[in-house]
């Protein structure tokens, strides 16, 4: 004689069905552990830019404007239309030339597809020249 309460789930089933929550629940917490360890960092996305830059950018002549702390703000024309950009040196200091102040004319390397997107310092390239001493 049974007590009324009958579950249709065997203890064997319950165990089974209980296992499969707690893999679930693992895969899913491996699996956003390594989504997160590849995910892009800010610093890697920019060298990325101006990797691209690099390879691909046009390149033209740039006028620098100023250096203010870690920023080089730069001015330079293309098809007739001024572009006004500052770039971000602090990881690039290596980078400079030893007496910046004094560069007027520089290098500039930029997206043909959007002008704006530029850089004038880079790992691989720099369209900075240093000041002749005369």
């Amino acid at each position: 004689m049974t007590d009324g309460a009958t579950t249709p789930f065997t203890a064997a089933a319950v165990v089974t069905i209980g296992l499969a929550c707690v893999l679930a629940v693992l895969l899913a917490l491996i699996a956003y552990r390594a989504w997160k360890r590849r995910r892009v960092t800010p610093e890697e996305r920019e060298r990325s830019r101006r990797r691209w830059l690099v390879l691909r950018g046009k390149m033209g002549d740039a006028t620098l404007v100023e250096i203010r702390d870690d920023l080089l703000f730069y001015s330079y024309a293309v098809r007739g239309v001024e572009y006004t950009a500052s770039q971000d040196i602090a990881h690039l200091a290596q980078r400079l030339p030893a007496d910046l102040s004094a560069s007027g004319a520089i290098g500039v390397k930029y997206d043909p597809r959007n002008p704006a997107n530029s850089i004038v310092i880079a790992e691989e390239w720099t369209g900075l020249r240093a000041s002749k001493a005369g």
